[in-house]
C-alpha cells in the first residue's frame, strides 16, 4: 500500500505540504496546469529552494496579483459583497461551486470538498452561524482554494493510497488575524485538530494553520511513529519563518507499506499467536454470564463466546471461551475467577491468520454508510459488507427496509 508519512515537527501549512510534495517529484507545470482548471485567476504560483537549518527545501508560494490594491479578481462577481477587499471574501458555496464545476479528475474534487465542508463547519460553530453563511477570511482567500486543490491533485498524481501522521507540534505564543491577536493554536486550527495528538514546544509562531490542519484532519487515517515501511522518496516543505536553530520545514516520506487498516479494530494489532482461555460451568445464573460479556470485552479481550454443553451428573452447563491477547491473560483469568462461580481455568496459546481490515465511506440516498473491507496480505480485496449499525441507523430514519440501505451501499461500494 501506497503510504505518505507526515513528519509534522515543525507542524503543518497548505504550502508546506505542497513544497514537500513537489520536493516528492510531483511534476510542479502539471500542477499548475491541473489548477488551471479552476478557473480562478489573480494569482502565480512559485517554487524555489530555501535553505532551513541546513535543510535544503523546496518553498511553494501563491502570490496574488495586486495584493496591496484588492482589484484583480475577474473571476467572479462579488456584488453582494460590500467588502472592498472582496477577493478576501468568499462563502462557502462558492467555493464548492468552483471546485464542483471544475474539469479536475473526481478523486481531487471528492478530498477537497470534504477538506473545505471541514473547515465550513469548524467556522461555523466558532462564530456561531449557519454554515451557509460561513465566508471564508484569510482562509478563503485564492491562495487556500489553491493550496487545498493542490494538495489533493498532488497525493493523486503520486498515487498516495494512505497518509498517517506525527503528532503535530502546533507551535506557542500569539499570532496576528484579520479579528485581532491570538493564542496559538487559533480557533480553527483547535478545532480541527480534534482527535489529533498535538504538542507545543517555545518555538514562537502559529506552526499548523487552519489549512495544514484540515488536510491532516480530512486526509490522516492514523498518527503515530513513522510506519514499517519501504522508503521510496523524502520530500522536505518549507515553512515561510526561518528560526535559528529549528527547521521549519515539513518532511514526507512516501513508500509501501503492507496492509491497509485504516481504523484498526481491536483484532487487526493483535499478534498472530493468541491466549485461548476456557471454563466448564454448570451452576451460574444465565444473567451473569450476559454481565461477564460485557465486562471481558470491556477490558480488552477480542471475543468471547459461550457454548451449550452436557455436564456430569447429567446437568446442562455453558463452556466459556475467550479469546485475548497472550498478554492479557491474567487480568481476564482473574475476572472469570471474581465474576462467576467456577473453580478452574485452562488456557492454551493458538496460532492465527487474519485478512487486513479496514473501513470506508459511501455515499447512498440514505447517507454515508461505513463499509468493512477485509483484503488479502498482498492486498487483494477478498470480503466487503455494510457495517450493520449504520445500515441500520439509516433504515430507521428513511423507514426503508434494512436491506435496501444494504444494496445501497453496496452499489455505491462497486460504482467507486
Amino acid at each position: 500500500m501506497r503510504t505518505l508519512y507526515l513528519d509534522c515537527f515543525a507542524g503543518i501549512s497548505g504550502d508546506m505540504f505542497i513544497g514537500a510534495l513537489l520536493d516528492c517529484g510531483l511534476d510542479f507545470d502539471f500542477l499548475k496546469a491541473e489548477l488551471a482548471k479552476l478557473g480562478v485567476e489573480g494569482y502565480e504560483l512559485s517554487l524555489t529552494r530555501v535553505d532551513r537549518c541546513g535543510i535544503n527545501s523546496a518553498k511553494f508560494d501563491v502570490h496574488l496579483h495586486g495584493e496591496v490594491h484588492h482589484h484583480h479578481d475577474h473571476s467572479h462577481d462579488h456584488s453582494h459583497e460590500a467588502n472592498p477587499h472582496s477577493h478576501d471574501h468568499r462563502s462557502l458555496s462558492t467555493i464548492k461551486h468552483i471546485i464542483s464545476s471544475s474539469a479536475l479528475s473526481a478523486q481531487v474534487k471528492e478530498r477537497a470538498l470534504a477538506i473545505f465542508q471541514l473547515i465550513g463547519e469548524a467556522e461555523s460553530k466558532i462564530h456561531g452561524i449557519p454554515i451557509e453563511i460561513v465566508h471564508f477570511h484569510e482562509v478563503g482567500a485564492v491562495d487556500s482554494i489553491v493550496d487545498i486543490v493542490g494538495a489533493c491533485i498532488g497525493l493523486e498524481a503520486l498515487k498516495i493510497e494512505k497518509i498517517i501522521s506525527a503528532p503535530l507540534h502546533i507551535g506557542s505564543g500569539t499570532f496576528q488575524c484579520a479579528h485581532g491577536t491570538y493564542p496559538v493554536p487559533g480557533p480553527a486550527t483547535a478545532e480541527l485538530l480534534k482527535g489529533a495528538p498535538v504538542y507545543s514546544k517555545d518555538i514562537e509562531g502559529e506552526l499548523v494553520t487552519p489549512t495544514g490542519a484540515a488536510i491532516v484532519a480530512m486526509l490522516a487515517a492514523d498518527y503515530g511513529n513513522l510506519p514499517a515501511m519501504k522508503i521510496e522518496r523524502v520530500g522536505y516543505g518549507a515553512g515561510t519563518r526561518s528560526y535559528q536553530n529549528f527547521p521549519n520545514t515539513l518532511r514526507v516520506v512516501i513508500g509501501e507499506t503492507n496492509g491497509s487498516a485504516d481504523v484498526p479494530s481491536a483484532s487487526d494489532t493483535t499478534p498472530a499467536t493468541i491466549t485461548v482461555i476456557e471454563a466448564n460451568i454448570d451452576d451460574l445464573s444465565p444473567q451473569v454470564f450476559g454481565h461477564l460479556m460485557e465486562k471481558v470485552l470491556a477490558e480488552g479481550a477480542l471475543d468471547v463466546f459461550y457454548t451449550p454443553v452436557q455436564m456430569k451428573k447429567n446437568r446442562p452447563g455453558v463452556l466459556v471461551t475467550l479469546l485475548c491477547r497472550p498478554e492479557d491473560r491474567q487480568p481476564m483469568i482473574e475476572l472469570i475467577f471474581s465474576e462467576t462461580t467456577t473453580l478452574g481455568v485452562r488456557y492454551r496459546n493458538e496460532h492465527r491468520e487474519i485478512l487486513q481490515r479496514e473501513f470506508v465511506k459511501v455515499e447512498t440516498e440514505y447517507g454515508a454508510i461505513k463499509m468493512k473491507i477485509a483484503r488479502a496480505n498482498d492486498g487483494r480485496l477478498v470480503n466487503y459488507a455494510a457495517e450493520f449499525e449504520d445500515c441500520r441507523l439509516a433504515a430507521e430514519l428513511h423507514q426503508v427496509p434494512i436491506r435496501e440501505v444494504q444494496l445501497a451501499a453496496l452499489r455505491a461500494f462497486a460504482a467507486r
